[in-house]
C-alpha cells in the first residue's frame, strides 16, 4: 500500500487539494501498477509561520 505525503503551505482551496490527490493517485497507480484503492495520499497544510526558508518564516518573506 503506497503512502504519499505532501507538505505544502496552507491556503489552497478544497477543490485544488482534491485535484492534487486525484492526480497523485493516478500517477502512482500508473507508475507502480497498484490499484487506486490501495494508494493513500496525505496532505499536510503548514502555516506560513511554521515554514522557514533561508532563515526566515514564509510569513515574513512576502513571496508565499
Amino acid at each position: 500500500m503506497p503512502i504519499v505525503q505532501v507538505h505544502l503551505l496552507e491556503g489552497r482551496s478544497k477543490e485544488l487539494k482534491q485535484q492534487l490527490i486525484s492526480e497523485i493517485t493516478a500517477a502512482v497507480s500508473r507508475t507502480l501498477g497498484n490499484s487506486p484503492e490501495t494508494i493513500r495520499v496525505l496532505l499536510h497544510d503548514i502555516p506560513p509561520e511554521n515554514w522557514g526558508v533561508a532563515g526566515l518564516p514564509m510569513s515574513n518573506r512576502g513571496d508565499n
